[in-house]
């Protein structure tokens, strides 16, 4: 069975690759999904994202992982790519709040089921915390893992 993760991982977090490792003990074969969302500013190009985590897969020893960009509706590329189920990750109540809205249309106009996995003690864990804290140069080392830690610090030095 194929697992869809979809998600802008703008960017992407320790609290991400945990539900990443979870879903992949799941599934036979778990795709990454990086989506471009016309409706919110792209804060690091998707592209390099998507390098960064191919790299945090590969030395995670994650095999059965594919990571693709996508434009339009997750439904659409989770049904193109065969995933049979959406995967969302949950830090608390309100996100499950949120998420099951979006499940209930998901499931009524394409017939797609959604499974949910828990960020447990990442909970507290966000792209927009982490960007607020790159963004006031702070350290993120401990919030990321070590290749989009160094991708954020190279945007920032000018090198990329």
């Amino acid at each position: 069975m194929i697992g869809f993760y979809a998600g802008s991982f703008d960017p992407f977090t320790n609290g991400h690759l945990e539900i990443v490792k979870k879903a992949s003990k799941c599934f036979s074969k778990l795709i990454i999904g990086i989506g471009y969302n016309v409706d919110k500013p792209e804060r690091i190009d998707k592209k390099k994202m998507k390098k960064a985590i191919e790299e945090t897969i590969k030395e995670e020893n994650l095999n059965n992982i594919e990571v693709v960009l996508y434009q339009g509706l997750t439904i659409d590329k989770a049904k193109e790519l065969n995933s049979e189920i959406l995967i969302r990750g949950l830090r608390n109540g309100t996100d499950y709040q949120y998420e099951e809205n979006i499940s209930a249309i998901n499931e009524k106009v394409a017939g797609i089921d959604t499974c949910y996995f828990r960020a447990g003690k990442l909970g507290y864990l966000s792209s927009s915390i982490v960007m607020e804290l790159y963004n006031n140069n702070k350290k993120i080392d401990k919030f990321v893992p070590k290749a989009v830690a160094q991708l954020l610090y190279s945007l920032r030095k000018g090198e990329l």
